[in-house]
């Protein structure tokens, strides 16, 4: 479990080197008067039925499937629960093992298992989140942009219960998260007995 105190964001989930990240609950809010609670006055972590709606749904949206997720404040501004209460962001995770796959920009993603298994896709990921990435010969104006990323399910839906699976890391199928930016894609998923797959999808 990571808890991050609102005024000390980012939230930091990591599962490295070998895993990715796969979030059971989270809460952003208040639930006790505890935690987070070093310094602030009784007024402000009295209110412990605070929690903001969706927010478990945003964090998978964004972490699944990684190696490593920071999270910003910024993504519930506008939202709060409840004005005048010193909120929190906390998340339990587990870590699954997972091939982990990183394809530049035109080029082509070759998901593959062995014999009798399929793929099942844990997240899928196309834009830009470092300078280092598929950077190769490339000018800076074109990798400078990492706060570029869009999670996709076109992979799970292509590949997903497959033994193997190739689809093109191209904006054409995955749509232009920032134009100008060269980009890759990152897809995190494991091989698994068909059977299964169609009881966990």
């Amino acid at each position: 479990m990571v808890t991050t105190c609102e005024e000390c964001m980012p939230h930091r989930l990591s599962c490295e080197p070998d895993g990715v990240i796969s979030v059971q609950t989270s809460l952003y809010g208040r639930a006790d008067r505890v935690t987070c609670s070093e310094g602030k006055s009784q007024k402000v972590v009295l209110n412990t039925h605070c929690s903001l709606v969706g927010v478990v749904d945003q964090v998978k949206k964004r972490c699944n499937g990684k190696k490593v997720c920071e999270l910003s404040s910024k993504i519930f501004r506008g939202s709060d629960p409840c004005r005048g209460t010193a909120k929190y962001l906390q998340t339990t995770y587990t870590c699954l093992p997972a091939f982990h796959l990183k394809t530049c920009e035109h080029s082509l993603a070759h998901l593959q298992c062995a014999a009798g298994l399929v793929i099942s896709v844990y997240g899928a990921d196309y834009g830009r989140r470092d300078q280092t990435t598929c950077s190769f010969g490339r000018p800076y104006s074109q990798i400078k942009n990492t706060a570029c990323s869009s999670p996709s399910s076109k992979v799970s839906d292509s590949c997903q219960g497959k033994n193997s699976c190739v689809i093109r890391a191209s904006s054409s199928v995955f749509g232009d998260p920032c134009r100008g930016t060269f980009k890759y894609l990152e897809v995190a998923y494991t091989c698994q007995f068909p059977q299964y797959i169609s009881n966990h999808v």
